[in-house]
């Protein structure tokens, strides 16, 4: 790991910081001789690695005397507190003394510091936050996930080809299969922002260097489990949607347990389907996937949940690392620069949007 930046961790994200993120960095650093930096107060995160058994483990502290907690207002916080722990990790990668920042902190917190603090890559109109759905056919990309509510059509085509990068990159997709989220399949359908951005991403067959992805039109919500490799939406529908199909998969995951407790017929087929339901579950844990990249900004970025736990963060950790290894931000840069000519004429909104707190 000679040569290789650290990782700047928020330690002050998590609904139980610090000690999800001190976990996190402990197995991290155990497990893969990760190198990480913990960025809180100084007094909390030395208690608190001691306390867990992480002295003597190389894992440095940076002192922040500031916290952005969920109730800030994005657009705000991050120019009035200037040494919150968030915002310190970001000026630690703007500095080249961390390759990447991992936090669980305000998703909407995350956005402003990464537009206020990095950047966005030439050419980048909106920076996105994309996740993984597993389906049964294999993972999907979605973004935006809830860092943008209103858009151009500019904005929403680039998401397409930042999602093209990241699945190729993390899903190994040579060309992804690109959808735009709307409520029909029919061209007539949609909104003026889907339309006009369908109109957009239509002309990526014809594009004379060639496009890194095949268009295949709109999805629909149940199109996500089908075979699509890479959704683009905008972040208030892409929030509403995650959130709705976890909420879901918890409450078939909560009856399926109650069936199974109603009869002992039920529950000797579930000791047998033990290994499958468990190897399902796995599948499913946001937790394995650790975070979700912010992808537009001039660095690497990875949003956590905030109910995340110390694997959760292991893994963020662990994503963060591989994204700086295979040369995500200098992917993205390329990628934008080579499709600039689908959204080049496009027209319309508000260039910087709105922050979804």
């Amino acid at each position: 790991m000679s040569g290789v930046l650290p990782v700047a961790l928020d330690a002050m994200g998590t609904d139980t910081a610090p000690t999800a993120e001190v976990e996190g960095a402990i197995a991290a650093v155990r497990e893969r001789q990760a190198k990480v930096i913990l960025v809180g107060d100084k007094d909390r995160l030395r208690g608190a690695l001691a306390a867990a058994g992480g002295d003597g483990l190389g894992i440095e502290i940076r002192h922040a005397s500031e916290v952005i907690t969920m109730e800030d207002a994005p657009s705000q916080v991050v120019r009035r507190k200037k040494d919150a722990s968030m915002r310190v990790c970001f000026e630690m990668v703007k500095r080249g003394e961390a390759g990447a920042m991992v936090s669980a902190g305000n998703s909407g917190a995350m956005l402003a510091c990464g537009l206020f603090v990095l950047k966005r890559l030439p050419g980048v109109e909106r920076p996105a936050i994309v996740t993984t759905f597993p389906t049964p056919v294999g993972p999907c990309a979605l973004l935006d996930m809830g860092a943008n509510v209103e858009l151009r059509p500019k904005a929403l085509a680039q998401f397409a080809v930042l999602g093209t990068v990241y699945a190729r990159m993390l899903h190994g997709k040579a060309r992804p299969r690109v959808g735009l989220l709307s409520n029909g399949s029919e061209d007539h359908k949609g909104t003026d922002l889907t339309r006009a951005t369908h109109a957009i991403l239509c002309r990526a067959a014809s594009l004379p260097s060639g496009a890194d992805f095949d268009y295949i039109g709109y999805v629909e919500g149940r199109d996500i489990f089908a075979g699509v490799d890479v959704v683009v939406t905008d972040g208030f529908t892409g929030n509403v949607l995650l959130k709705a199909v976890e909420g879901a998969a918890s409450a078939i995951f909560d009856m399926l347990r109650r069936e199974i407790k109603k009869s002992v017929r039920a529950q000797a087929g579930a000791l047998l389907l033990k290994p499958t339901f468990q190897s399902l579950k796995a599948t499913m844990d946001y937790a394995e996937y650790g975070g979700a990249p912010l992808l537009g900004v001039d660095g690497v970025a990875m949003v956590c949940h905030g109910s995340s736990d110390g694997r959760a963060i292991k893994n963020a950790i662990y994503a963060a690392e591989r994204f700086v290894r295979l040369g995500l931000k200098p992917e993205l840069q390329a990628a934008i620069a080579k499709h600039r000519p689908l959204w080049e004429e496009a027209q319309g909104g508000s260039e910087e949007g709105s922050l979804e707190g």
